[in-house]
């Protein structure tokens, strides 16, 4: 397939989808992108993929994804860039909810799906840290760090409420970062999942997405319950 039939691909999808629009169009090749650089990063690391490489796997010409990202670098920050305005849009959500209970427990709800379906990228990260460094990441761990502080004091605010005491602050901030790492612990690895059966056997149970998903708010909930 080459660059055409790609963009009439993308047509197509995006007529199904009642959004045949240019920006509907380049939107779904992008996201494409990122999910097959995603696989080859996975598979063989990230500085053993090449651009042509990923090109080659999404059947386009290397003309076609330079349109969109320039380089890996560029890819690997788009991952990062992508998180962050999604959390974004969360925190302009929250921000225009009244002061509840019930908006803290769905926000709680949209962020726990928001670090779930973020958790290849998560893992990407962890795995590529000095690659991604020796490469000049924009977005290396500090970076992402600094910029990740004032969204979560953002969203603290949001669930504890304006001027809200240090405890229940506190406690919202333990309920964000508990269900994070529960959620990166216990995201099932697609590595792990394709391992031989002798070596899968002593993997420790993970539970299904849903059932994920269902635990860790509980726990939200039971960690700010008495917030307000």
């Amino acid at each position: 397939m080459d660059a055409a039939q790609s963009d009439a691909a993308d047509t197509a999808d995006a007529a199904d989808s009642g959004e045949n629009t240019p920006a509907a169009r380049r939107g779904d090749t992008r996201a494409r992108i990122q999910h097959v650089a995603l696989e080859l990063f996975a598979e063989q690391g990230y500085e053993r993929t090449s651009l042509r490489e990923i090109a080659e796997r999404l059947g386009v010409t290397k003309a076609a994804l330079y349109y969109h990202f320039k380089s890996k670098e560029d890819i690997a920050s788009s991952f990062t860039e992508d998180y962050f305005d999604r959390v974004d849009a969360l925190i302009a959500w929250g921000r225009a909810q009244p002061p509840t209970r019930q908006t803290g427990h769905e926000l709680f709800n949209r962020y726990i799906a928001i670090v779930i379906e973020s958790s290849e990228v998560f893992r990407f990260l962890e795995r590529n840290q000095a690659s991604l460094h020796s490469s000049g990441d924009a977005h290396g761990g500090k970076q992402r760090f600094t910029q990740f502080r004032p969204r979560m004091n953002a969203l603290v605010e949001i669930i504890a409420g304006p001027g809200a005491p240090p405890r229940s602050r506190i406690r919202a901030t333990s309920a964000l970062f508990s269900v994070s790492a529960a959620c990166m612990l216990f995201m099932e690895d697609p590595a792990e999942a394709a391992a031989p059966p002798a070596a899968a056997a002593g993997l420790p149970w993970q539970p299904e997405r849903d059932e994920l998903r269902k635990i860790v708010l509980e726990i939200a909930d039971d960690l700010t319950g008495d917030i307000g």
